[in-house]
């Protein structure tokens, strides 16, 4: 073949293989940043616990495939006022005990989901679902059941049950949401894509 044709030729080929290199990691890179935004300190949390971007990433991925295929519903609103009422009983018995109100808002915590549609046999996977609707609260959740398993130890203090309480309370109040007699009730693809 005519040198005057292959130099063109193969320059032409390295070309193309830059710029699908370069694409390939652009595109990679926005997904990167499109999946910190979304996640916050769960995409860290996630690439901490498996030291990987590409697995960190990956698993990111499966947990919205999963809640996907999941039935999370909304709760009407006569179940999100008896939930509100529970709330309020948990919270004005913190004072007299701290310990006992805390461990009932873990159990109400565990109702909502269970009214939503959340499985929850099993923690990490309560964590990892609840992180794809409401990624800024899973540290605030896990951090909270943590609390949990001490006071069961008896070495939680006060201010640590105090601390749950408030970690439950951002978390149920996402779960259960506003509270409202005439709110629509919402398909669970509108509540995905307004998280």
């Amino acid at each position: 073949m005519n040198t005057q044709i292959l130099i063109p030729l193969l320059a032409a080929i390295a070309v193309m293989i830059v710029a699908g290199l370069v694409i390939w990691i652009a595109v990679r890179r926005i997904r990167s940043m499109q999946l910190k935004k979304k996640y916050g300190p769960e995409y860290d949390y996630t690439l901490e616990k498996l030291g990987d971007q590409r697995t960190a990433e990956a698993e990111l991925k499966e947990r919205e495939k999963r809640i996907h295929q999941l039935e999370i519903r909304d709760l009407n609103a006569g179940v999100k006022n008896r939930y509100q009422t529970d709330w309020a009983e948990i919270q004005g018995e913190f004072v007299d005990d701290p310990g006992n109100s805390m461990e009932r808002a873990s159990r109400l915590i565990t109702e909502v989901m269970i009214a939503r549609g959340f499985p929850v046999e099993d923690f990490e996977q309560r964590i990892a679902d609840v992180s794809v609707l409401y990624p800024n609260f899973a540290p605030k959740y896990r951090e909270a059941n943590s609390i949990t398993l001490k006071n069961k130890e008896g070495s939680a203090t006060t201010e640590d049950l105090r601390q749950a309480l408030l970690d439950y309370r951002s978390l149920f109040a996402q779960l259960v949401g506003p509270v409202n007699a005439t709110e629509p009730t919402r398909q669970p693809e509108k509540q995905m894509e307004a998280s």
